[in-house]
């Protein structure tokens, strides 16, 4: 199933969702997918004209593939402008991924403080693509293209604080607008940046996850690479605290992003 079909799944029932094991991240499900399939049923609840304002995250468990998930939502509060909303997904009784979001409508406000230019970065046609490859590179790869353009490889023996390049989802889930859910996948395709300054294969993973949007943010398609920088800014004792940023190919500043992260090498 495409990135698409799933959320077209979890939005015509979300109590019985099966991830295939194409969607894997080693041992477990896509952090990223997992995310945007819980967000889907919190955008349930939420009237319209409230967009994403943030999301927290925090990964409790592995998510098993090609098994029955349940994705949750519950308001727990909606004021005059701002809608709290809990989701989570649970397998087998046990939450596996739990998402705090804050939903907002715009407001009139005095204050209106421009982004920070987006990071210099090469060009599309001279970074180098993560390919997939079957039992190499993370399954769930095969659905969306990476190109470094900045920073090092996982495992590569890299010290740079910074690693990014430009991302898409690829040619076979043709997408005409994307959505919140599309954007999240976006910025967790990318390993941990702390994994360039392995010698050696380790496993890595998200613990928790901050990201905030930037409402309106432009229209996109499949098509448009998207640029994405992270910078460590301190890792050490097996975990890793990491920012980072999603901008269109324009450069506007989409979405910010914060992890911390736990490694094993």
């Amino acid at each position: 199933m495409t990135f698409s079909q799933l959320l077209h799944a979890v939005r015509q029932n979300p109590q019985a969702v099966v991830i295939p094991s194409v969607w894997g991240q080693g041992r477990a499900g896509f952090g990223g997918l997992a995310v945007a399939l819980v967000f889907e049923a919190m955008r349930a609840k939420v009237p319209a004209g409230r967009p994403v304002r943030s999301l927290a995250v925090t990964f409790v468990g592995p998510l098993t593939l090609d098994a029955p998930v349940s994705f949750e939502a519950e308001v727990l509060r909606e004021g005059k402008a701002v809608s709290q909303v809990l989701g989570r997904a649970v397998q087998n009784g046990q939450v596996v991924t739990l998402v705090q979001g804050s939903f907002g409508a715009s407001r009139a406000s005095a204050i209106d403080v421009p982004a920070l230019p987006a990071p210099a970065m090469k060009p599309v046609a001279e970074c180098q693509e993560l390919p997939y490859i079957k039992n190499v590179t993370p399954e769930f790869t095969r659905y969306l293209a990476m190109r470094w353009g900045e920073g090092g490889m996982p495992f590569s023996n890299n010290q740079s604080r910074h690693m990014g390049g430009w991302v898409r989802l690829r040619d076979h889930d043709p997408v005409d607008a994307l959505e919140e859910a599309h954007l999240l996948a976006l910025v967790d395709a990318w390993p941990p940046a702390v994994l360039p300054h392995l010698s050696a294969p380790a496993p890595g993973s998200s613990l928790t996850w901050t990201i905030e949007f930037v409402q309106p943010f432009p229209a996109l398609t499949t098509e448009d690479w998207c640029m994405y920088q992270a910078e460590v800014e301190h890792a050490r004792d097996g975990y890793g605290h990491i920012a980072a940023g999603l901008w269109s190919p324009s450069g506007e500043l989409i979405a910010l992003s914060r992890q911390t992260v736990t490694v094993f090498g």
